[in-house]
């Protein structure tokens, strides 16, 4: 009798244990749902407070968010989205008289050559009636190996190296090898004076990987005929980056001797800007909040502005340089010029740095709208 009262004790002892267990599991589910569902307020209410702040930015005269364009860095001329149209319909003696209108502002000229082989790189029917019709046509070749070029590239993809098949690679090659053909052949057919069949080379040059020593060899050809187009400085650049064929050390000593080159207006001082942000974007130990902050990276950020108002709205770099002012000032914690810029580029945003994100939208709403925020009392 006693050994069965001790095991009925054993047997209620346990029946408690593990019915207290099952009751603090219950417990427990029930706090764990009672701080999800305080979580869950708590983002509700924080979303409705950013829902607010954005409709306040907007209420100022800001772009809303559906209505950022994410091609383009600044809005489109109207004479470029007609001379498109006509191209794409088969007239390409309309591109032909828009890039050679350009003169010898090489800049501007390659400003309206890349859109152009924009277009022939999804349908070169036209480009090719132009070459048939104009063999020895030196636009005609600049074109079509600019439009060769974005061919490779884009089958290349805008992914990290790691990113990307080896198939692609191939292809890239294989692609690359044939736009410097195209390339070469429109430095033959170009005036003397030209640059830019060489400037088209350099992205060439950065994906087939041209040696340090070849790569100088044609930047000198492009310097000898005009040593001051943003665009090849900028394309140099990014061969000089670490995550092509140099390093930070060599982007940075390349960006300073362009910015050095230039005279006010000539917005060179963009070449740090650019070095600066490659290489907090691509060092994982560098934190945006204090990097730029560095006293030589708000220099450089002084230098840009003042070069900035020399040049005036006019010249085609304004708006390249302005995304990026706008950036580096809002972490410079200099919000009233950064919504100056902000306010010049709202609502075009297909440039650095917002392009390098993989939310382009939402990394450029944060800088804005932040900014904003502090520099407008009661927001």
């Amino acid at each position: 009798m006693i050994g069965l009262y001790v095991l009925g004790l054993l047997l209620a002892a346990a029946a408690f244990k593990f019915l207290r267990g099952v009751h603090l599991i219950r417990k427990a589910k029930r706090l764990e749902a009672e701080i999800g569902t305080l979580n869950a307020g708590t983002e509700a209410i924080e979303a409705g407070r950013k829902a607010e702040k954005a409709a306040a930015v907007v209420a100022l005269g800001f772009v809303a968010e559906a209505d950022l364009d994410t091609e383009n860095p600044a809005p489109v001329p109207p004479e470029r989205t007609a001379v498109l149209e006509a191209v794409r319909s088969g007239d390409w003696e309309a591109g032909a008289a828009y890039i050679e209108a350009a003169g010898q502002d090489w800049q501007e000229r390659m400003e309206r050559v890349r859109p152009l082989a924009e277009a022939a790189a999804e349908d070169d029917a036209w480009l090719l009636a132009w070459r048939a019709a104009r063999p020895a046509d030196p636009t005609a070749a600049l074109v079509n190996a600019d439009t060769a070029i974005m061919v490779a590239w884009n089958v290349r993809g805008g992914q990290a190296g790691s990113r990307t098949t080896q198939e692609q690679f191939r292809l890239f090659r294989d692609l690359l090898v044939k736009a410097q053909e195209a390339a070469h052949e429109a430095q033959r057919l170009a005036d003397p004076a030209d640059p830019t069949p060489y400037i088209v080379e350099q992205p060439i040059g950065q994906g087939l990987g041209y040696s340090h020593e070849r790569y100088r060899e044609l930047w000198d050809q492009v310097v000898r005929r005009d040593p001051k187009v943003l665009w090849s400085h900028v394309s140099g650049l990014q061969y000089w980056c670490a995550k092509w064929r140099g390093s930070h050390e060599l982007a940075l000593a390349f960006a300073r001797e362009s910015a050095a080159a230039g005279e006010p207006g000539d917005l060179l001082t963009l070449l740090p800007l650019i070095a600066y942000f490659e290489q907090e974007t691509h060092e994982e130990d560098l934190a945006a909040e204090t990097f730029f902050k560095e006293p030589e990276i708000v220099a450089a950020v002084d230098a840009a502005l003042l070069d900035l108002a020399a040049a005036g709205d006019d010249h085609p770099g304004t708006a390249r340089i302005r995304h990026m002012l706008a950036y580096l000032l809002f972490w410079q914690d200099r919000d009233e010029q950064a919504v100056e810029q902000f306010r010049h580029i709202d609502g075009f945003i297909g440039a650095l740095p917002w392009s390098y994100a993989g939310e382009p939208k939402r990394r450029y709403l944060y800088a804005r709208d932040w900014a904003v925020g502090v520099a407008t009392p009661g927001l």
